[in-house]
């Protein structure tokens, strides 16, 4: 096979320990390939980096493995051209399978030009990645805690969320703390009631009227300690967040011009997909990279299911979030929900319509402008176009002569 690259490097990547293998030209017309062995310190991958530059080596690929990856990539790619590959894309021949033979057949595929290069984002948006994603990881435990003091309440008999909205709203906050302080009276806690809340006094007594015992008290209070810490995180994390958004605040606010997509959300997607879109050469291979495509899965000439590819789990919930929330404007993206839904159901409707949104953002970010609604009657108004061209084309090709109403 022919040679692509001269001088090259794969890496086996494992926690503690690296198998490299480099192949570069020989004194003769052969190859020359050396195996050596590396820790996973940071002296180790400088070592490791020295050992590659002595050698000449221009490019170096290794498997995402785990979270293993990072750090060998991230001391090597001052110096070397990195492809970091999908696992699955390279695996071995079956029952050959030992570190140094995956390090070689590593660097073979790299030498004949035979990889697939994944998408890694520069340092700064890895940085911004791992915030939001932490601070996501930090809103569902919200969540989850939210969802524990409401079973707490109602092992109690508090009826609370049967009357007020938001049980952590101002008036559900001092209700809990007079609860968690010892005060069982329904009078004296339902007195707690502020603003609108405060019409609600008869219903509210009658919810109040409970058996909270000392041990509800105990979890209760553990529980809105654990929420204001973690409200309190939330809010540290978006800070840094908007800090370091704040060369790119533009492309947030091109972005929160499309139905559906909030602040938070668009920070979300600028962390995920960076903000240099030549990476991506249309809307449809970014949504292909991000998981939201159909599949293509066709043998004998018959199409089977086409379910959507594995992605960016961070990016397609934020987008479904923003997909679900677009179909409450009454605009383009929720016509075209309505109408995959009549067909294909919501969920898959949900999809297309995050599919959508997805090649919407590569448009504002490849050309800087902002979102133009196209208006609920868009889809319609283009299918009857599209069924008039049709009609015109048939009866022309009858030997029929059709003049356009406008030139008529």
């Amino acid at each position: 096979m022919e040679v692509v690259v001269e001088h090259c490097a794969g890496i086996d990547v494992h926690q503690a320990q690296l198998t490299v293998c480099v192949r570069r030209p020989g004194a003769g017309r052969g190859r020359v390939q050396e195996i050596e062995a590396f820790g996973t310190t940071t002296p180790d991958l400088l070592a490791l980096a020295d050992w590659l530059a002595e050698r000449a080596i221009t490019q170096v690929a290794m498997e995402g493995t785990g979270v293993y990856w990072k750090p060998v990539y991230y001391v090597l790619e001052q110096q070397f051209e990195l492809w970091l590959v999908n696992a699955q894309h390279v695996k071995n021949v079956p029952g050959r399978k030992t570190d140094t033979k995956d390090a070689a057949w590593l660097c073979q595929l790299l030498e004949h030009g035979l990889l697939r290069k994944s998408f890694v984002p520069p340092r700064e948006i890895r940085e911004l990645r791992d915030l939001t994603r932490y601070r996501k990881a930090l809103v569902r435990d919200r969540v989850s805690e939210v969802n524990r003091l409401h079973k707490v309440l109602e092992d109690a008999g508090v009826k609370l969320s049967s009357v007020a909205s938001d049980i952590l709203g101002v008036s559900g906050r001092l209700i809990l703390d007079a609860l968690v302080a010892g005060e069982s009276d329904p009078e004296v806690l339902a007195e707690q009631a502020k603003a609108r809340l405060r019409a609600k006094l008869p219903a509210l007594r009658k919810a109040l009227d409970a058996r909270f015992r000392a041990h509800h008290g105990v979890l209760v209070r553990g529980i809105l300690d654990h929420i204001d810490y973690l409200e309190a995180a939330i809010a540290t994390l978006g800070q840094h967040i908007a800090v370091l958004l704040e060369p790119h605040h533009e492309l947030v606010e091109l972005l929160v011009t499309i139905p559906g997509i909030e602040r938070r959300t668009a920070e979300v997607v600028l962390a995920e997909i960076g903000t240099d879109m030549t990476r991506f050469p249309s809307g449809r291979h970014l949504a292909s990279w991000a998981g939201l495509a159909p599949g293509n899965n066709e043998s004998a000439g018959r199409r089977k299911s086409g379910r959507t590819t594995k992605g960016s789990a961070w990016l397609r919930a934020a987008l479904i979030e923003s997909a679900l929330a677009s179909t409450r404007h009454h605009g383009f993206l929720r016509s075209k929900y309505l109408r995959i839904r009549r067909r294909r159901g919501h969920q898959r409707a949900v999809v297309a319509v995050a599919h959508t949104i997805l090649e919407i953002i590569h448009q504002l970010l490849t050309t800087g402008s902002s979102y133009s609604e196209l208006g609920p009657d868009y889809l319609d108004k283009r299918s009857r176009d599209r069924q008039a061209r049709l009609a015109i084309r048939l009866l022309e090709e009858l030997g029929h002569t059709i003049t356009p109403p406008a030139a008529a």
